[in-house]
């Protein structure tokens, strides 16, 4: 309270008491009693006004005593059950938990992690995953700015986050304890298995295998790839105490459509004390890319051997070379390839207006242009009979799909007759055609989409001249040939859009989240928001069936389906305002990373301690672990003020005081005939 504040409040007693006086006793005959009672109440009233007319602040102190923070991090992942520590860390929690010395100087509080983070919950060690990591970050935001030790109950094996060595603050001191046997066991371990997710069908994938060894002596193990009953790959291994890890690499043939599920075995004639790390289950899709190229030119020219020997450079397409009058049907081709259409062509291409066949059309000397004009509207020509020779310019901007300049201005010029092309709407320049060193409006190789129709267009002829001129400059046609299959894959691949579009793997992990996300469209192709999505999951080989709905997020919808057993199971997604369906199939491997663990991972927890200036406890020594807290005068309790800043405006009291006074006053001087 300042001093003019005080001064105030001394002035307004003052004239308080001068009016009180002045009112009920200056003037009276006779001071009985009563006026000098009503006297004290009107100098009540007055000061009360008064005092909340200054409406002084009284400032008040309070100190509250904080302790310490210790937070004891118990795992609660499988892999704790695994190594047999379940009851063990149970009992070391609640000792800690409930010690009276630790209590009376520290704050302390369970908390509990595997995938998650939780405070308080009671252990039940079915964790399929441990994230160290998101434990850690969670203490950060709980007691920021504070130092504080931490005892770390765990086997230390971390499966998911960052590495949680060097997650810990340096005002933190942690004190882990170790829970697992130390004593190094013989043990062979698939370590790590990488393939990629999908492969394509008549091709080899490669299997990248680490292949890890726990032991001093040396062991002969086999490790083999195998399907159902089969036994695809299999190879003899040997480790010694200087040679404890290997990396192997297996290519598998993809002979067989769909997503194919293979086994991963480490096998030896040692004493294994988990075996269960011998075995990683794993799966691939195989992709059935095959296309059927049909080339169709009623002409004899050396571009229709250097197309079809560079379309089969991909062993998943097949070119046949057909006349115009000999196609009877287009239901056993893909892509159609028509070279310098003529008047012959009129009916395949009355025939693909049914088919609706995605068509490369390539141009030269010998083409019909007024044909092109009635059966396409992606180009309009208007042509001479004087040749030309069009060299090519790279457009960098095109990006319809990838590719790369592969030297397309160094190329031999196409012959095409000289003339104009007009592009119209929907279409894409990859190389636009100049004369010499002079750009011209026309394209060299165009393509358009609409719909689902894709239409390329090569405008010339002797690209086979490109071909021979890459593998001068490259002694292979490669860059070529792939150039070529991008055409092709392009024209290959429906691109119709679809209103409910589902993303989701082929395979899963036993324990890992099983996220599936979707998109719904309207007629315009916008993100509906209000779309009403479910999913109804069922087992293919069991009755399990449920209903699941899907949350908004961003742009999508997603739902995360946890704790599915190991087996297949189909799915459908429907959009219940317009009863739009996808259907779809997954399979949960059985893996359980939290079985892979043999031992307790000291050496990081080691580390852990090393970086925090704390110390690794085992379970027996626990109560020197908790002696040396308790007695440990680093960490203290601290006296806080709290100040706290009241306006008298706020006293209810006051308000309380000032409403009795100047009732009862009114009453005694009714009571007394004063009114």
């Amino acid at each position: 309270m300042t001093t003019s504040t005080v001064l105030l409040i001394i002035v307004s007693a003052l004239v308080a008491f001068a009016l009180s006086f002045y009112q009920y006793l200056f003037k009276a005959k006779k001071k009985s009693p009563v006026f000098f009672f009503l006297a004290f109440l009107r100098f009540i009233t007055l000061m009360a006004v008064f005092l909340l007319l200054i409406n002084p602040v009284v400032t008040k102190q309070d100190y509250e005593t904080v302790k310490t923070p210790l937070p004891l991090l118990l795992d609660n992942s499988q892999s704790v059950k695994e190594l047999g520590q379940d009851s063990i860390a149970k009992l070391l929690s609640q000792k800690i938990t409930s010690n009276q010395a630790l209590n009376e100087k520290y704050d302390v509080q369970l908390y509990t992690f595997d995938e998650g983070f939780e405070v308080g919950k009671e252990p039940d060690f079915k964790g399929k995953q441990t994230h160290i990591d998101q434990a850690v970050q969670n203490l950060k935001q709980f007691y920021r700015n504070t130092s504080y030790p931490v005892i770390l109950l765990t086997d230390g094996n971390q499966t998911i986050g960052n590495d949680y060595v060097y997650s810990f603050q340096q005002n933190t001191s942690v004190y882990p304890i170790v829970l697992g046997d130390t004593t190094v066991f013989p043990d062979l371990k698939i370590n790590q298995l990488n393939a990629n997710k999908y492969a394509f069908l008549k091709n080899k994938f490669p299997v990248e295998v680490f292949l890890q060894y726990n032991g001093n002596k040396t062991v002969n193990a086999v490790f083999s790839v195998q399907q159902g009953n089969s036994v695809l790959s299999k190879q003899n291994i040997t480790f010694t105490k200087d040679k404890k890890a290997q990396a192997i690499t297996v290519l598998l043939d993809a002979d067989k459509v769909g997503v194919q599920t293979y086994r991963a075995v480490l096998s030896s004639p040692e004493q294994e004390k988990n075996k269960y790390n011998n075995i990683k289950n794993f799966a691939v899709e195989i992709i059935d890319q095959r296309s059927e190229v049909a080339i169709i030119s009623s002409i004899n020219h050396p571009d229709l051997g250097a197309l079809k020997r560079a379309i089969e450079s991909n062993q998943q397409r097949r070119v046949t070379i057909i006349k115009p009058n000999e196609v009877k049907s287009l239901k056993d081709y893909n892509v159609l390839v028509l070279y310098q259409p003529n008047a012959t062509f009129r009916g395949l291409f009355d025939m693909n207006a049914n088919a609706g066949l995605n068509t490369w059309i390539i141009t030269g000397m010998h083409t019909d242009f007024n044909l092109l004009n009635q059966y396409q509207q992606q180009l309009s020509f208007k042509m001479t009979n004087q040749k030309e020779d069009y060299l090519a310019s790279y457009i960098s901007s095109f990006n319809l799909f990838a590719t790369d300049d592969i030297g397309f201005e160094q190329f031999p010029p196409l012959e095409q007759p000289f003339g104009n092309v007009k592009l119209n709407s929907g279409t894409n320049t990859l190389l636009q055609a100049r004369i010499r060193n002079v750009e011209t409006d026309n394209p060299l190789l165009v393509f358009s989409e609409s719909g689902s129709s894709r239409k390329a267009f090569l405008l010339g002829e002797n690209i086979w001249k490109w071909r021979l001129e890459t593998h001068v400059n490259n002694k292979s046609f490669e860059e070529f040939d792939v150039f070529t299959d991008k055409i092709i894959q392009y024209l290959a691949t429906n691109s119709k859009r679809k209103s409910l579009v589902i993303n989701h793997e082929r395979f899963y992990n036993l324990g890992e989240p099983i996220n599936i996300t979707a998109q719904f469209f309207n007629k315009n192709y916008e993100f509906d928001e209000n779309a009403r999505l479910t999913i109804v999951v069922k087992g293919k080989e069991s009755h399990f069936s449920k209903t699941y709905d899907f949350l908004k997020g961003n742009n999508e919808y997603k739902i995360n389906m946890a704790g599915l057993p190991t087996g297949k199971y189909t799915f459908t997604v429907k959009e219940n305002n317009s009863n739009t369906t996808y259907v779809g199939n997954f399979e949960v491997l059985d893996f359980e990373i939290e079985k892979q663990f043999v031992n307790p991972d000291l050496n990081r927890l080691l580390q852990t301690a090393d970086n925090t200036n704390g110390k690794v406890y085992y379970p027996s020594q626990t109560d020197e672990l908790i002696d040396f807290l308790a007695k440990n005068e680093s960490y203290k309790e601290t006296q806080k003020v709290k100040t706290t800043k009241s306006p008298l405006i706020d006293w209810i009291t006051l308000l309380i005081i000032l409403c009795i006074s100047l009732a009862t006053e009114w009453f005694t001087r009714k009571y007394n005939g004063l009114l």
